[in-house]
């Protein structure tokens, strides 16, 4: 027996399928999409030619040199409309236009003056209209809205459980902003957009387990678990920089004590340099140039940090077992002083490979840890592993006045893209972690 509801739920589950499948492969014809996919050829006729009516595709030219019937791709209208993104920080909003491709097209910072989630919703809603002007499309159409914030965000009624930076409870965020705009909006804990991003258009997508590490303001690391990410039961996986460091330590904003966050965040690096000392004012940039000068406490206090964290990620990576682990945020640009430490918790296996030569980029050795290579070549006992990085913007609410941005590149659609991230490639076998450090371009 049919249940009502079954026909409409096949059809959007079928324009999913194959939105997803020119998304990531580009142009199809029909024939194609349906083999693919696996559904009839008239079932995907009968799904395109709603969204040739909607606009979402478009056909493109028929394939030359064929003989019979040509033909005729379909591809996905990224100019059809606009997506606007925001980020929430305690202090600002980042806020992006992009066309469906997520290539932005505009871009603005303005400034948070409190938290009161009326008033957050009034400003996220009256700068819509403004970065649609700034695009020059004033009569795009607006397909969503995505929120991303620090905090346990409920996903199912895109709600904030809880955010201990705008000590929010229970605030429908997105619901206060779509009675605003009258369109579709999303909210996502940072981390988890921060991944989501990394799965469908960077250095994720050829991989179905990775860890995906956040350091600046806080330190998260979200899962993507069989190609999914892992929420949890209520949604406040991932929160890893709230994992106890040190018994009755530090105070972390959560109210507990020694948690990994409150030593070894890039705030709490910062607090910690600045408590040594005695200079208020200091700032990344100022870390980042006393690191570049050898100052010998400054090197000291990141190398802790790098262990610290390095000896926590070890710990879930042994648990988790990912095949990747992407990284970004502030502290991810302190480079070696902070890299080399973090990877050297990853401890060699007992026999390694000769190191081949380094395919991209500068090669910084470290003690027997070769590049990944073909399975093929090596046993799956003791295969190889690496650790590759490439500057990065921030994961977590980043600064404008240090913030980097990632000469990461990737390709989406046969256009080459800049992706921040960087990527820890890890072997199969969690006794025996090893690790190099490739900084330059990646591209894919």
């Amino acid at each position: 027996m049919k249940l009502k509801g079954d026909q409409t739920t096949a059809r959007a589950m079928n324009r999913r399928l194959i939105l997803n499948l020119l998304r990531r492969e580009g142009p199809r014809s029909r024939a194609d999409i349906a083999t693919v996919i696996g559904l009839s050829p008239a079932a995907v006729t009968f799904v395109v030619a709603d969204l040739l009516e909607e606009g979402i595709v478009i056909e493109g030219k028929t394939v030359p040199g064929l003989t019979g019937r040509r033909p005729i791709p379909v591809d996905i209208n990224y100019e059809h409309a606009l997506a606007v993104g925001f980020k929430l920080m305690v202090d600002s909003v980042e806020c992006v236009a992009t066309d469906l491709a997520t290539n932005p097209v505009a871009a603005m910072r303005v400034s948070l003056g409190g938290h009161d989630p009326d008033k957050v919703a009034d400003l996220l809603a009256s700068t819509v209209p403004e970065l649609v002007k700034l695009a020059g499309r004033p009569n795009a159409k607006l397909a969503g809205i995505g929120i991303s914030m620090p905090g346990v965000i409920n996903h199912e009624q895109t709600a904030c459980v809880r955010s201990y930076r705008f000590k929010w409870d229970n605030v429908p965020l997105a619901s206060l902003v779509a009675s605003r705009v009258h369109v579709p909006v999303w909210l996502e804990d940072d981390t988890n957009a921060y991944a989501i991003a990394q799965q469908l258009f960077g250095l994720g997508r050829q991989h179905r387990n990775m860890a995906v590490l956040a350091v600046g303001v806080g330190i998260s690391c979200a899962l993507v678990i069989d190609g999914k990410l892992y929420r949890g039961a209520n949604g406040a996986a991932g929160k890893f920089g709230h994992t106890l460091y040190e018994e009755n330590g530090r105070l972390c904003e959560c109210g507990k004590r020694g948690c990994l966050m409150a030593y070894h965040s890039e705030i709490s690096m910062l607090r910690r340099w600045r408590e040594a000392t005695g200079r208020e004012e200091l700032g990344l940039p100022e870390l980042s140039a006393a690191l570049a000068s050898g100052d010998a406490d400054a090197l000291a206090l990141v190398a802790d940090s790098g262990r610290g964290i390095g000896t926590a990620l070890a710990n879930l990576v042994n648990i988790t077992d990912p095949e990747v682990i992407v990284a970004g945020g502030e502290a991810v640009s302190l480079g070696d002083p902070f890299l080399t430490p973090l990877r050297e918790r990853f401890p060699p296996g007992p026999s390694e490979p000769p190191r081949p030569s380094c395919p991209t980029g500068r090669t910084i050795p470290g003690p027997g840890v070769p590049p990944p290579l073909s399975p093929k070549k090596y046993s799956t006992s003791n295969p190889p592993a690496a650790l590759r990085t490439s500057p990065v913007s921030s994961a977590s609410e980043p600064r404008a006045h240090h913030r980097r941005r990632s000469d990461t590149l990737a390709y989406k659609n046969g256009v080459r893209r800049h992706i921040p991230g960087s990527i820890i490639d890890l072997n199969p076998d969690a006794a025996n972690r090893s690790g190099m450090i490739n900084s330059g371009r990646m591209t894919r």
